[in-house]
């Protein structure tokens, strides 16, 4: 009896602290955010979610996004400028109603972006729980911090960007299906889609995996909860899915170049297409390839080639920006994981270092080409670091990571 009062004191303990601290990051960002205008990946969706539960506004109509577009620059976008519009699917909702009650927009986006803070903390510490790594106490602090302040996961927090969950949300599945909880996996991966453009390649590997381990359950829960998705959308918003497709449809046309054939043209306009078209057609067939012989392993091979096909699929012709590059952060962790495998602590200093590199390098990578206009711009070779370096990291570490070992092998996934 008394052990239980010990842990319900415990617990009782940890719960009021995690809401201070949670009111204590709320404070904090709604100073920063009164101080600094901004979060427009979130205002998109605030805006279009309140416009639409309030009004019943369509977020993708030209009435919203003349609102957002006021709310950003004071007048409706010009010519070149990015238009914010809402290009998610109508089920993203679900994710954006909480904040969306919210009538003030500094508070709401104050709030979001705990919930994020608190997001990429999590994302560390599941993916740490996804590789199996348990590094040093300094190399987790180094990780924690990095997790925070690196610009792949800065910026996604100053602009409010949901791919953060998104993240959440896949390394959540890929620990269910690791499990044999394929029923969440399914759910898991279904709400994922909130960005379809960052995980449809993912998509396609876990379905083609699923059905060749038949792991059916995880196909069942996954459609059918897309299904219940878009049929409840549709009953809010009968044509939803034509009106978001047009919204996809135009989204490249005002965001900036964001897939290989368009960054190397602005560079090379001369051959740059077709070397762009090339990377992409490498990689995919890269990606088959590697799909195919991930069958022949247990969950280690699945999660490599998973972490693959995240880092590949933003080079394989899909628009996609460097903002959603945080999804690649488990890759990152899985690749630092080998390292600590196979050199065990002495391989601490060689992460510590790595990590104080990649921190540094994109950084300096952004500030030396950043352009300055309603707000920091960019550049568009920010499209390459990351995705580069893990991709040679991965190859790195492939004979470690996709070889059967003991302490993985209590993944279900030979049922």
């Amino acid at each position: 009896m008394f052990r239980r009062r010990n842990t319900s004191w415990i617990w009782i303990l940890a719960t009021v602290a995690i809401v201070a601290v949670a009111v204590l990051l709320t404070v904090g960002n709604y100073h920063y955010a009164s101080l600094n205008p901004g979060g427009n990946d979130f205002l998109v969706h605030w805006m279009g979610t309140r416009s639409f539960i309030t009004e019943g506004l369509s977020p993708y109509s030209d009435e919203v996004a003349l609102r957002i577009q006021n709310m950003v620059y004071g007048r409706p976008a010009q010519a070149g400028e990015h238009e914010l519009r809402v290009a998610y699917p109508l089920y993203s909702i679900v994710i954006f109603l909480p904040f969306a009650l919210i009538k003030d927009f500094t508070m709401a986006r104050a709030v979001w972006m705990t919930v994020l803070e608190i997001g990429l903390v999590a994302l560390s510490f599941l993916s740490l729980r996804l590789t199996r790594w348990k590094p040093t106490p300094l190399v987790l602090l180094v990780l924690l911090l990095f997790s925070l302040f690196w610009y792949h996961g800065l910026r996604a927090l100053i602009l409010g960007n949901a791919v953060v969950l998104v993240s959440l949300l896949l390394v959540g599945a890929l620990l269910s299906i690791r499990s044999g909880a394929d029923e969440l996996a399914g759910v898991l991966l279904a709400f994922s889609t909130i960005k379809p453009q960052v995980v449809v390649v993912l998509l396609a590997f876990v379905v083609f995996w699923a059905v060749a381990r038949r792991r059916w359950k995880i196909l069942i829960w996954l459609f059918g909860s897309l299904f219940l998705l878009s049929a409840a959308s549709a009953l809010l918003m009968p044509d939803w899915i034509l009106q978001n497709l047009r919204e996809v449809m135009r989204y490249p046309g005002y965001n900036p170049p964001g897939t290989p054939s368009a960054v190397f043209s602005i560079y090379m306009p001369g051959v740059g297409k077709q070397i762009g078209n090339g990377v992409s057609i490498f990689l995919i067939v890269v990606l088959l390839v590697e799909w195919y012989l991930s069958l022949r392993g247990d969950f280690r091979a699945f999660l490599w080639t998973a972490c693959l096909t995240l880092v590949a699929s933003q080079w394989i012709g899909i628009q996609t920006d460097p903002g959603n590059f945080i999804v690649l952060y488990p890759a990152l962790i899985l690749v630092l994981a080998m390292w600590d495998e196979r050199w065990h602590r002495s391989a601490s200093l060689l992460i510590i270092a790595m990590l104080v590199v990649v921190f540094v390098g994109i950084w300096l990578v952004f500030l030396h080409t950043l352009e300055r206009a309603y707000q920091p711009i960019q550049s568009p070779l920010l499209f390459f670091p990351l995705p580069l370096f893990l991709l040679i990291g991965l190859y790195g570490v492939r004979w470690w990571a996709v070889r059967p070992q003991k302490s993985w092998m209590a993944s279900l996934d030979s049922r």
